[in-house]
């Protein structure tokens, strides 16, 4: 007796054990979560895990649509729901044979955050480092302005750090409403640029923020669109033997993109290039490849692409001009990646500080390109001034300029970061000013009666002294190819 009763208890617990009876609980990724914003007007994913062929039924409050899939062999479902114009808080209930329902969804637009220190660079500051006038903001933050941020790098203000030889399907990271504590540990960009849009469009926005300081670029592509590259070796990825850090090639790209890839987002801010400095020739090739990959693998067309020029600090000797180079193949990447922006910061340098402590300007400036290129506003100006080309007239060369409405500031005063050559390639100091019968920009030096080149700000520190007439600085630039 008591050997068949432990046969049927045996039996009756594997029955329950078996994947037939037993029902899986259904799980989400990270960034499907209470607290989220939802991409307005389109066809988002939802998705995740449950029970081996288990029937999925979805529920969206705001339009009480029901939608069923179905789990494959593996547990992995997916379903795309309409979404409607911006508002909010919804609901959203998922359930197999038990249910998950996520609250407080908002409906409205949605941004990805991405590069290095600049970008992770939070509202509260670095040690040491802080970030102008965001103490007020941080402490007047209030849940009711519909601003959710979801974070891939910190957690109750503690770095987070992730990374992968190969492609995950979820990351760590947490949705969070607009509270002082959430506030003070998000990238301050970010935010900047998202307070900006959701106060002049009126609507929910929601940025999701993925960075990691001091990262080259490569670390953040995909094997896919790195392979061309034959220059960066990628064996480490494939060997078992070889550790890896955070500065491989893929990695973040693996551990910080990849798992995010299948949530809508209308547009992508980028702010990185200090740790490509000494690489300026491949960076130029690499940038195109790397936006061509984010859209293919996003599958939602040619978003907006809006990045920063890296901004002014001596990198060692201020002199020097590995940093300018770099900004030159920034603003030769705006001219060659399609549905582009990028943010111009010479006015927001320090020759001490890598990190400028005026983000309020670099997210205010990213949502101007946002505002007009991508919600269609106008009336103020957006765009850098961009050198075009050069008239010489004696000794005098005069700049013609992209995107200054033929007008340049300031006039009546000299202009400095300037520098002027001939024939034998030996630069000057110039004066420049924008003349007053003119009101041209003219270029001279005493010591070059036949001037052929220009430069300006062509250095790694060199304050910004051209603006349009909105305030915006100049690109940087040269006229030679020297």
């Amino acid at each position: 007796m008591k050997i068949q009763y432990l046969k049927n208890i045996f039996m009756i617990v594997s029955i329950l054990l078996s994947s037939n009876y037993i029902q899986a609980k259904i799980v989400l990724p990270s960034i499907l979560d209470s607290n989220m914003i939802l991409q307005q007007q389109s066809k988002v994913k939802l998705w995740g895990t449950s029970n081996s062929k288990a029937d999925v039924k979805i529920i969206t409050s705001w339009n009480k649509n029901v939608y069923n899939t179905k789990a494959d062999k593996e547990g992995n479902w997916e379903v795309k729901v309409s979404t409607p114009t911006a508002g909010g808080p919804y609901y959203i209930s998922i359930a197999d044979n038990e249910e998950i329902v996520l609250n407080n969804v908002l409906i409205g637009e949605v941004w990805f955050c991405s590069g290095q220190s600049n970008m992770e660079m939070p509202m509260r500051g670095f040690d040491r480092q802080p970030v102008f006038g965001t103490n007020t903001i941080i402490a007047k933050a209030k849940t009711r302005t519909p601003i959710r941020m979801f974070t891939t790098d910190s957690k109750d203000g503690k770095w987070v750090r992730q990374y992968s030889k190969i492609p995950q399907s979820d990351c760590q990271g947490s949705w969070l409403e607009n509270k002082p504590e959430n506030v003070a540990n998000i990238s301050a960009v970010a935010y900047f640029f998202a307070q900006y849009i959701q106060e002049v469009l009126e609507v929910p926005v929601g940025i999701i923020v993925s960075s990691w300081g001091g990262t080259q670029v490569e670390s953040w592509m995909s094997r896919e669109a790195i392979s061309p590259f034959t220059e960066i070796d990628l064996s480490v990825l494939d060997s078992k033997e070889s550790k890896v850090n955070h500065h491989a090639p893929c990695v973040l790209y693996n551990a910080k993109i990849a798992p995010l890839l299948k949530f809508t987002i209308k547009g992508f801010l980028w702010y990185q290039g200090e740790s490509n400095r000494l690489n300026p020739d491949l960076y130029a090739r690499l940038m195109p490849a790397f936006v061509k990959d984010l859209r293919n693998n996003w599958g939602l067309g040619e978003f907006p692409f809006y990045f920063v020029q890296i901004a002014p600090f001596n990198y060692g000797d201020a002199a020097g001009t590995s940093a300018a180079r770099i900004r030159e193949v920034q603003l030769q990447n705006m001219k060659e990646i399609p549905n582009s922006g990028m943010v111009t910061t010479l006015d927001i340098g320090s020759p001490i500080f890598i990190h400028p402590i005026d983000k309020e300007t670099v997210g205010t400036r990213l949502a101007w390109w946002a505002l007009a290129e991508t919600y269609g506003k106008s009336g103020f100006g957006y765009k850098p001034p961009i050198y075009k080309d050069i008239d010489i007239a004696g000794n005098k060369v005069y700049i013609n300029f992209e995107n200054a409405e033929k007008v340049i500031c300031p006039m009546w005063t000299q202009l400095s970061g300037f520098e002027i050559a001939g024939d034998d390639k030996k630069f000057y100091p110039a004066k420049a000013e924008i003349e007053t019968k003119t009101a041209r920009l003219a270029v001279s030096s005493d010591n070059v009666a036949k001037p052929v080149a220009v430069r300006y700000a062509y250095k790694n520190y060199e304050k910004a002294s051209v603006f349009s007439i909105y305030g915006i600085p100049a690109a940087p630039f040269r006229t030679d190819k020297w």
